[in-house]
């Protein structure tokens, strides 16, 4: 066994696992340091009690990528979509441009739609702490264009909010004030105050939480306050770790064998690179800091993903 861990008998759904991210090819900020072992991520995340997997895409490009993968295991599923900051370089400058990049990505869609893999639109949304890649009127052209692709083919929502303060909430009022039966969504790797999950999730919305969700006490204070009922569980692999600088770290008891890149060893994980089986570590902080058993969050996360995420639960 590569994890050091309480036995459990329950499984666990990771709705956001960057997988297609070039360091389970072994390349690090553009040096080579091992050979590719995405097979051997995933064997481990099957070990580990993961029982679906949703890959996450930001581009077109990466949204026939991350089908093909999910073709590749009946666990594995996948968003359809593109990331805020990167509308600007995906969508072109001209209004035909725009146009045949939305057909291309509703073929996709429709493509991923025949055998259930493509789960959501996403990852959709705003982002305002990184505007030198994107600036907002252009980022909320994409989002309004993906919202209304969304409604087409009725799929649920894959969100990224960060640093927007009600921007994002604002749109999606509208979004569902038209209608309120369309499909709902999740709000991923959520991070901000108590006052904006709670509004999100007055819309019907879930959060999305995962170690960024858990850095600093006051990110365990709001998590603390989250229903299980309106709570999901991530990785976001393979970003956001949970370090030992943490608030929520020292509730973390499942430790795995780990390696530096530079002295990477197989069946060993690699330092500062998260994995779906890391599932284990984000349930047991929110446990921690919810006092409550670690099952319990891995039972209500795994319900609330294939409430929302209809099409995994017959796969």
């Amino acid at each position: 066994m590569s994890s050091t861990s309480p036995s459990s008998s329950y499984s666990y759904v990771d709705i956001g696992a960057n997988l297609l991210d070039d360091m389970y090819q072994g390349n690090y900020r553009g040096k080579e340091r091992h050979e590719a072992d995405l097979p051997s991520v995933l064997e481990r995340a099957w070990e580990n009690n993961l029982e679906r997997i949703i890959i996450t895409a930001g581009t077109l490009s990466e949204a026939k990528d991350a089908l093909k993968l999910a073709r590749t295991d009946h666990r594995l599923f996948c968003t359809a979509g593109v990331h805020p900051t990167r509308c600007s370089s995906e969508f072109g400058d001209t209004e035909d441009s725009w146009n045949a990049y939305m057909e291309e990505l509703k073929d996709i869609i429709q493509d991923g739609s025949v055998d259930g893999k493509i789960v959501a639109m996403g990852e959709l949304g705003l982002d305002y702490a990184r505007l030198h890649f994107c600036d907002v009127e252009t980022q909320k052209k994409g989002l309004r264009r993906q919202l209304d692709l969304a409604k087409e083919v009725q799929l649920p929502l894959f969100l990224h909010n960060r640093d927007t303060g009600s921007d994002l909430l604002d749109i999606l009022k509208e979004y569902y004030a038209e209608d309120s039966t369309r499909p709902g969504g999740v709000v991923h790797s959520f991070d901000d105050t108590l006052e904006l999950a709670q509004q999100f999730m007055d819309l019907g919305l879930y959060i999305g939480i995962n170690g960024c969700s858990l850095k600093t006490q006051d990110n365990l204070d709001v998590v603390k306050e989250i229903p299980l009922d309106k709570l999901m569980i991530e990785t976001d692999c393979p970003w956001c770790d949970i370090r030992a600088t943490h608030a929520g770290s020292h509730h973390i008891q499942t430790k795995f064998s780990t390696k530096t890149e530079k002295k990477y060893e197989a069946g060993c994980c690699v330092k500062g690179r998260y994995e779906p089986c890391h599932i284990q570590q984000v349930a047991e902080v929110i446990a921690g800091v919810k006092k409550i058993s670690v099952e319990e969050v891995a039972r209500a996360s795994k319900e609330n993903a294939y409430s929302l995420f209809q099409k995994m639960v017959s796969a």
